[in-house]
């Protein structure tokens, strides 16, 4: 069985190298890009990967669809250029693709926030659906939040990536920012609205769900922090919403 490795970047010089480094045990490496303006092309380029540069950004799920669309492989792995295949991971993939029992199979992650790896607060085991028989499955076509839609029942595997979605909290306070606004135009396509009480009831769900449901507090300072900008991040997104629904009645 063949593997294809398919990601997607833009500006993603500090970590498609190691990246590319965790999954060199597969046949094919696609890399669509969106556009960098670092020297991400040139070092994906020099480790073997076939890149495609795309003028526009349709979203996560079409970009990564379009990724799909160029691999070659019996059996696809879908991967950030800031996650890692570990070791272990990757003989378990190996393993899995000489015999397999599913056509799809879904990954735990682990992620790290300002140099912790974070056990709690909803962010472990973070379980995606990354590797599937290629024509078995799709991304679905949306914005954000996009995920791996399969055609059968998927296994889980019992290795991880290991995850650094964020160099400081600046970044994450940026992404929040970013994401708000795309699923806020997402929800208002399809027929949603809000008000700023709503997204304020929103935020404070969100805040009980991560630090008192999910155990952030066990998660220190940073599980705090991470409850804290979630909130916020689902009050920006309703509060957009909100104002979205009232300018264009």
């Amino acid at each position: 069985m063949t593997l294809s490795v398919i990601i997607i970047t833009k500006n993603e010089s500090a970590h498609i190298v190691d990246c590319l480094k965790s999954v060199a045990f597969a046949d094919e490496f696609i890399v669509v890009d969106s556009g960098s303006t670092d020297n991400t092309v040139a070092l994906a380029r020099e480790f073997g990967a076939k890149v495609e540069i795309t003028p526009d950004w349709p979203g996560f799920g079409p970009q990564k669809n379009r990724a799909l669309d160029l691999a070659t492989g019996d059996w696809v792995l879908s991967i950030d250029a800031d996650e890692r295949i570990t070791p272990e991971l990757a003989q378990e993939i190996q393993a899995v693709l000489t015999a397999p029992k599913a056509d799809a199979y879904e990954i735990a992650r682990l992620s790290e926030f300002c140099g912790r790896f974070i056990r709690h607060s909803g962010w472990w085991p973070d379980y995606v659906l990354r590797l599937f028989k290629r024509g078995t499955a799709r991304f679905n076509d949306v914005a954000v939040h996009e995920r791996v839609v399969p055609q059968s029942p998927t296994l889980r595997l019992t290795g991880y990536f290991e995850h650094y979605p964020y160099a400081n909290l600046d970044a994450l306070i940026n992404k929040i920012n970013r994401y708000s606004s795309d699923a806020a135009a997402m929800m208002y396509a399809r027929g949603k609205r809000a008000t700023v009480f709503s997204a304020l009831g929103h935020g404070c769900w969100t805040f009980v769900r991560i630090y008192l449901i999910r155990r952030g507090f066990l998660d220190g300072r940073h599980g705090l922090v991470l409850a804290v900008t979630a909130a916020a991040g689902s009050f920006f997104r309703y509060a957009k919403l909100s104002f979205m629904s009232s300018a264009r009645k």
